[in-house]
């Protein structure tokens, strides 16, 4: 038999040429989406943590004038994670959603603040990032609590 007869009849070879691209494959269908989902769900994850330890950490400390709560707001921000920043609390009074002053003091009584999370997937920008805004990737946050 001829060296060729032989190499036709034994193709051990075929798989080590061949995985090359089976690797690339599996790496750019498979593995970068799941790592952009990955990411994407810790820092979401990580911001909504920022919330709840927020709301935690003005839970017990409620402003002691609910007609003017300024200067306690500001002092309750500088508690924030400084990773995901609080722009603005609100107190609100009653259950018309409607921020507490000198009229409206009725219970209960709500926190209500948002942050931002900013995603930068490497992949599913197109499905992840689906917003037609100026930064289609940054997503808000909404968080209340009551307190009273």
């Amino acid at each position: 038999m001829s060296g060729r007869g032989s190499f036709i009849r034994d193709q051990r070879g075929a798989v080590a040429f061949e995985m090359p691209f089976v690797y690339l494959f599996l790496i750019m269908s498979l593995l970068l989406p799941l790592a952009d989902i990955a990411i994407a769900g810790f820092q979401y994850v990580s911001a909504w943590q920022a919330l709840r330890a927020f709301g935690q950490s003005i839970q017990y400390a409620p402003p002691s004038d609910f007609s003017n709560t300024s200067s306690w707001a500001s002092n309750a921000l500088a508690k924030a994670d400084p990773r995901f920043p609080i722009p603005s609390i609100q107190v609100i009074c009653g259950d018309t959603n409607s921020a507490c002053s000198s009229t409206n003091l009725a219970s209960p009584k709500y926190y209500s603040y948002t942050t931002t999370v900013t995603l930068a997937p490497m992949v599913l920008r197109p499905v992840l990032c689906t917003s037609s805004s100026a930064n289609p990737c940054v997503f808000t946050l909404p968080f209340s609590e009551r307190f009273q």
